[in-house]
């Protein structure tokens, strides 16, 4: 079928497609140039959807690859050498994120039971998260006995200063 320049020009202008896009579209329709812009519009439309796709499949392969990774490293609770919780990291992070004083109150009542809280990384690394708990306790236990004594000391001298009154 033939058709004219003016023809290949209206198409482009219509649609913004190459001399080469809109011949073809011309030629898949016979020459028609209403139904070649909507060849190509539903071809450009068939693009979009399949880069949107594409990079959405993307975007989902590098979350598995995130969660893979995550579900490497565990979290173990172990009491008496003994393994008594083997939770992914992810999950974990997940619990945390859902629902942040029942992670906080778990982890400090695992503590308080004698439990050790270990993270294995994928390189095989033992994070000993008792270790950490340990020196800040040590810290706050140290301040609380500060506290404690200058408070103890501050009633002494107000005891002393009572009985000076009377």
């Amino acid at each position: 079928m033939e058709f004219t320049l003016e023809q290949v020009d209206e198409v482009r202008e219509r649609t913004g497609a190459s001399y080469g896009e809109a011949k073809k579209a011309l030629e898949e329709t016979d020459g028609d140039v209403l139904e070649a812009i909507i060849y190509i519009e539903s071809n450009q439309q068939k693009k979009i959807k399949n880069n949107i796709g594409d990079k959405g499949n993307e975007v989902i392969d590098k979350l598995k690859e995130i969660v893979k990774k995550g579900n490497v490293t565990k979290i173990y609770l172990r009491k008496n050498g003994e393994t008594v919780m083997n939770i992914p990291v992810t999950a974990g992070a997940i619990g945390a994120l859902v629902f942040p004083p029942a992670a906080i109150a778990g982890i400090v009542a695992a503590l308080a039971s004698g439990c050790r809280l270990e993270i294995l990384k994928d390189d095989g690394e033992i994070i000993d998260i008792n270790d950490i708990t340990e020196d800040a306790i040590h810290s706050v236990k140290g301040k609380v006995g500060e506290a404690r004594s200058k408070f103890s000391r501050k009633n002494r001298k107000e005891e002393v200063d009572e009985d000076e009154i009377e």
